[in-house]
């Protein structure tokens, strides 16, 4: 019997790889954290030098950095042409003119604005939710990375709990329910109280519903690794009791946001707490009846799976965040929102037609044919709430387009809001009979789903943590690695589902023909199943620099900041002097 190397086989290079990658990043880290220890040494060294030459500073050495002080000082008093003064370079313009401290090719944006008082513990109440958030995003992500691999390399392990068919739900409930879920509820305990004008009722309330929400996401990741699921369909594989945490949690910061409400110190409901408290209730009542038993039994739970699925994603998350975006963009522009009256109009178009569309996916089978088709009219209805809120959103930028070059946030919100309006779109057109036909069933849903859940979510989710953080703990990311995680998170998105989105027409039209078999179909796939995991990798290496730049705003370690310009150095020398004094 012919004896085979067992390094040539795919599955066990694959391995290896995994494995190495951790080490390969712990060493890098390890590298990374003694350059930074050493860095930090070499700067007090540079620090005590320095605050002996503040000690040693002569009278003449002190009146040339008043003089330059007063020079960066300089205003027009209009009588520069008049005067007749000897010319000297009173503005500064020409000193340092050849040197320069930021990288030119890469454009400064403007920094996040101060705000008004937040108390210090509904800010760490807000860092929490969205730091257990970022977590579930990494781990959610790296295990959907996992499985994007695993299309490309089947074989890469034999473990039950690492199956495709276990990690897949872990995947999508662990980025549903721990990082779109708690990032969306730690943004409403900022944007409630403000909108408000009042305290948030309860702080403690708002602690336990985070620690019920991460206890129902870590039992339920657990239970479904070891294939312990309801089985009732897609995002509500959690059993019951799991799901129940989940709901409590959000049924306590329901009542918490009630009371908030109802001490307002304004006439008006603003229309962002129309769209969270709405998201809020709508959720308890999808989950109420998701898990049910008397209806899951044959096409009774067929039909209840559709709509949860559907009011899942389109009346908990995307009513939640056009209710977020409805704060958000109006103060990042520093304007009022274009039409409060189309905020009402797309609120309550998509309540209409958003609750009846659960069906459309699942066009030709044995649901009654007019069933199938009021949820194809309903996604067809959807038009209206999907144009009214786009252009409600690009109206309000209209006038203040040049503050996107400008900023780091804004970015987000705008790829947000066109992936709204085409994902929802495509939404519909998938409704249709014959795009069903097509498309149902392939891959098209897959891309489908990640148009809308990372390029509408996501991106509003990413816009909206950038916008608040800093405003909390007075702490701005890197420019650098904010961009880097933007273009990486769009161009992996189109990686991801544009391949996907033209192998899965191919092979629904080789399904239709009828002249080949299903396994060709499965080969057809292969190439667009590489680009997936390609796309999927870019995505994945986003998210680890977003938790980067996250970990920045929030650590609380400063960096040793040796003083540059004029004004710096006086002030450090009034605070050395200070320091002489009193010792």
């Amino acid at each position: 019997m012919e004896t085979k190397n067992i390094f040539s086989e795919s599955g066990i290079i694959i391995t290896m790889l995994l494995i190495a990658i951790p080490i390969i990043a712990a060493s890098i880290l390890v590298m990374i954290k003694a350059k930074a220890v050493l860095k930090k040494y070499l700067k007090k060294k540079e620090l005590e030098k320095f605050n002996e030459y503040l000690k040693g500073l002569s009278p003449d050495e002190i009146e040339k950095l008043e003089q330059r002080k007063r020079e960066h000082e300089f205003s027009l008093s209009n009588l520069e042409l008049s005067g007749d003064k000897e010319p000297i370079d009173c503005k500064g313009l020409i000193d340092n003119i050849s040197e320069v401290e930021t990288l030119r090719f890469v454009e400064q944006k403007k920094k996040s604005q101060p705000r008004p008082y937040i108390e210090p513990d509904l800010s760490k109440l807000i860092l929490w939710y969205l730091g257990c958030a970022t977590f579930w995003l990494l781990f959610g992500t790296t295990v959907g990375e996992y499985l994007g691999i695993k299309f490309v390399a089947p074989d890469v392990d034999q473990y039950s709990w690492l199956s495709f068919g276990r990690l897949r739900p872990v995947h999508t409930n662990a980025v549903f329910w721990g990082w779109a879920s708690l990032a969306m509820m730690g943004l409403a305990y900022y944007v409630i109280p403000r909108v408000s004008n009042v305290p948030i009722a309860s702080i403690k309330t708002g602690y336990r519903s985070l620690v019920l929400i991460n206890v129902s996401v870590i039992l339920g990741s657990i239970f479904l690794m070891a294939g312990i699921n309801n089985g009732g369909g897609e995002y509500r594989e959690y059993i019951w009791p799991v799901m129940a945490l989940f709901g409590i949690g959000i049924i306590i910061s329901l009542q918490n946001f009630f009371k908030t409400i109802a001490k307002r110190t304004t006439k008006e409901i603003y229309v962002s707490n129309w769209y969270i408290i709405s998201a809020m209730m709508f959720l308890l009542v999808i989950a109420i009846i998701a898990y049910w038993p008397s209806w899951q039994n044959g096409l009774g739970e067929t039909i209840i799976q559709g709509y949860y699925m559907h009011q899942g994603v389109g009346m908990w998350f995307m009513l939640f965040n056009l209710g977020l975006m409805y704060y958000f963009l109006p103060q990042q522009l520093n304007k009022p929102i274009y039409s409060y009256s189309l905020g009402i109009l797309a609120f309550w178009a998509q309540i209409l037609f958003y609750t009846l569309i659960g069906t459309h996916h699942f066009i030709f089978s044995a649901i009654p044919w007019w069933l199938q088709t009021v949820a194809i009219i309903g996604s067809a209805g959807m038009i209206i709430p999907v144009v009214a809120g786009t252009t409600n959103f690009l109206l309000t930028f209209k006038g203040s387009w040049n503050k996107l070059s400008g900023s780091y946030t804004l970015p987000f919100y705008l790829i947000g809001i066109l992936f709204y309006f085409t994902g929802s779109l495509q939404g519909t057109a998938e409704a249709f009979r014959f795009t069903n036909l097509v498309w149902h069933f392939t891959d098209f849903t897959v891309a489908h789903s990640h148009l809308t859940m990372y390029g509408i979510i996501c991106f509003m989710l990413w816009g909206f943590i950038y916008t608040v953080v800093p405003r909390i703990t007075g702490k701005e990311p890197p420019q650098i690695t904010v961009g880097a995680h933007f273009w990486l998170a769009l161009i992996g998105l189109l990686f991801y589902t544009f391949p996907l989105m033209y192998g899965s027409t191919l092979r629904g039209l080789m399904w239709m023909e009828g002249t080949k078999s299903f396994i060709e179909s499965v080969e057809l796939m292969a190439p667009y199943w590489l680009w997936r995991a390609i796309g999927g990798s870019l995505m994945w290496f986003s998210h680890v620099l977003f938790a980067y730049n996250f970990y920045v705003m929030v650590r609380k370690k400063d960096e040793i900041e040796i003083p540059k310009s004029p004004i710096d150095i006086l002030r450090a020398k009034q605070e050395v002097d200070k320091q002489t004094i009193t010792n």
